[in-house]
């Protein structure tokens, strides 16, 4: 069983200092690290590159992730814009992230004259890890949780945390756990693929990232029970990752499509 200690971690000069903050600042450093190394024993990235690379995506990712949060529960956001800002209260999503982090890897690419492919691989990779690491900020946040359960790794959530439906049921899936694993699985499959020089092309590595990240988080999203919007009667985290495989999909095709031309 689980049971989350605390939102905060410790207090600095009556500054409290949270978990998830934490968490997040050793994510970030992680997959940067770890992206950097790999960028340059194995796609002959300049040493440091994606250390250069991380503060266009991380500024660009982070304010992608809570723009789009905000958007999806727009209503609330409206009434309260303060709690825009209330990054450490949670409420940031993957998919925005994304796209934010897109947007400053490509300011980064066209600034330096390096490969935006390339980039996309190297940095999906360290991504992948990234996110592993991350997911355990919603366990000390006491959200993202899943469906009440009573299975032996159960996740006790305290009542002031339960949602509205739920409020007579003490433990719940731990859906943090469940990505946390599954990102790691994809995290070794990423790598494996750059390590092993299978991935053919320049921009495979990230597509197959979109891919795999996107089946996860439908996995995933089976089992939660905070989606704040809904499409067609299906979580819009479900709708926006089936169009990502989608057209992740396509976009492979074509990409190995041109690389058998050149090869011919």
């Amino acid at each position: 069983m689980f049971t989350s200690p605390s939102q905060i971690l410790c207090t600095i000069f009556g500054v409290n200092i949270y978990y998830y903050g934490v968490i997040l600042a050793l994510a970030i450093a992680v997959g940067t690290l770890v992206s950097d190394y790999i960028g340059t024993k194995y796609f002959e990235l300049k040493k440091e590159t994606i250390i250069d690379l991380a503060p266009y995506v991380i500024i660009c990712g982070i304010i992608g992730a809570r723009l789009y949060y905000c958007l999806m529960d727009f209503e609330f956001y409206s009434r309260f814009p303060s709690e825009i800002l209330a990054v450490r209260h949670g409420g940031i999503s993957i998919h925005g992230a994304i796209l934010g982090g897109l947007c400053g890897l490509f300011i980064f690419s066209k600034r330096h004259k390096i490969s935006a492919k390339k980039l996309c691989d190297v940095s999906s990779i360290g991504l992948a890890l990234g996110q592993a690491i991350g997911r355990w900020g919603n366990f000390f946040n006491s959200e993202a949780y899943g469906k009440p359960t009573d299975l032996a790794w159960k996740l006790y959530i305290a009542p002031q945390y339960r949602k509205v439906p739920y409020l007579d049921n003490e433990y719940f899936h731990p859906t943090f756990l469940y990505e946390s694993i599954l990102d790691i699985i994809v995290f070794g499959i990423l790598l494996y693929l750059a390590l092993s020089k299978k991935h053919k092309k320049d921009g495979n590595i990230s597509l197959i990232y979109l891919i795999l990240y996107s089946i996860v988080r439908i996995a995933v999203e089976t089992v939660r029970i905070d989606s704040i919007r809904y499409v067609f009667g299906m979580p819009v985290a479900i709708v926006v990752s089936v169009c990502i495989i989608l057209l992740a999909v396509v976009l492979l095709f074509l990409n190995n499509k041109k690389f058998d031309r050149e090869g011919v």
